[in-house]
């Protein structure tokens, strides 16, 4: 078996926070990291990093994408879609900051009483659809002329500051205009106000990103995914493999999955806990994936279960990859090392 590992936010991004990456019991990670060959790239989203495993260029219609790995979703493959991700923006120093929906614990009765209005607000332009509380999108009706946009990825900015939500470029003054107007409907409609008066943070804006129409996919190399992001799942039922629900742990996948095929694996349990720098978080999930998934699988490659395994995370230092397979893992005279020592190391930029 082969395996192509997806764990996004992997590496803690602040290398001097000694209290979330000091003496974290992760020796599958650090032995695996150790015993690879590294790569780094530019640093880019989670989003890019999947749609670069499949191929698919600089600017991917990822709503389009999101919207077929969708299990309840909407379906229409012809149609041009935007993700129109609910969010709360929130004025601090001067800066705006954004935090995505599932921060926000939108109840999925809310979103849909919130798209139902903003579908009789703009019936003439599309059709909002809710398929989880915090992912919705905008599939455009008539002239579907969108063109590819230069907005970032809901991950991108999740708890950053936001400089602007859409380019200022004359052929975006209708999606600028859209926006304005949904954040006026945002405003006043009651289930915002019921938040509002519950001391929870309002619904008050749109990400608007990831326009297109579903794009013609190469044939790729994997068996299958294994993911419950919808991003992962699209990509791959739109290049026709089979998609499975992410298994509790390495043992069940290693059971469960063709022997001498190529698989891709998406953990993105550390994305939150990295975008709201919460590194007590960030250390119960790295220690549950530990024990979980890591471990299994670097014994599973050192052994052969695994013949290769590539691991590849986008992170605040540089999109990473780390690659091995058997003979590697046998290298003992490579020390594995704390994760604080790689995070100061891909700090100062080496490898």
């Amino acid at each position: 078996m082969q395996l192509t590992l997806v764990v996004p936010e992997l590496i803690w991004p602040e290398p001097e926070d000694r209290e979330s990456l000091d003496a974290l019991p992760c020796d599958g990670l650090t032995t695996l990291i150790a015993r690879s060959r590294m790569t780094r790239r530019p640093p880019q989203s989670h989003e890019a990093t999947l749609c670069d495993i499949f191929d698919l260029g600089e600017t991917p219609p990822y709503a389009a994408l999101r919207v077929l790995g969708e299990e309840a979703g909407p379906a229409a493959a012809d149609a041009c879609w935007l993700c129109a991700d609910p969010v709360h923006l929130r004025l601090h120093q001067e800066r705006l900051i954004l935090a995505d929906g599932g921060s926000l614990e939108i109840e999925l009765a809310e979103a849909r009483a919130i798209v139902d209005e903003l579908n009789r607000h703009f019936s003439d332009l599309g059709t909002f659809h809710v398929s989880a509380p915090d992912r919705w999108y905008l599939q455009l009706s008539g002239d579907t002329r969108l063109g590819r946009f230069d907005v970032l990825p809901r991950s991108a900015v999740t708890g950053r500051t936001v400089d602007r939500q859409l380019p200022e470029t004359p052929e975006l003054r209708w999606l600028r205009r859209l926006l304005n107007e949904a954040q006026m409907v945002l405003h006043r409609h009651p289930a915002n106000e019921r938040r509002d008066a519950e001391g929870r943070s309002t619904i008050n804006s749109l990400w608007l990103w990831g326009a297109g129409i579903l794009p013609a996919c190469r044939a790729q190399d994997f068996a299958g995914v294994w993911a419950d992001d919808p991003l992962a799942g699209g990509l791959g039922r739109a290049c026709g493999l089979p998609v499975h629900r992410l298994p509790d742990a390495a043992a069940t996948l290693l059971a469960r999955a063709a022997p001498n095929r190529h698989h891709l694996l998406v953990l993105d349990a550390l994305q939150a806990t990295v975008h709201y720098q919460d590194g007590e978080a960030y250390r119960r999930q790295l220690l549950d994936l530990e024990v979980r998934w890591f471990a299994p699988l670097q014994k599973a490659l050192a052994s052969g279960s695994i013949r290769r395994l590539r691991l590849e995370a986008s992170t605040a230092y540089a999109a990473l990859a780390w690659e091995s397979g058997r003979r590697e893992q046998w290298r003992w005279w490579r020390r594995p090392r704390p994760l604080a020592a790689t995070a100061q190391a891909l700090a100062r930029g080496e490898r």
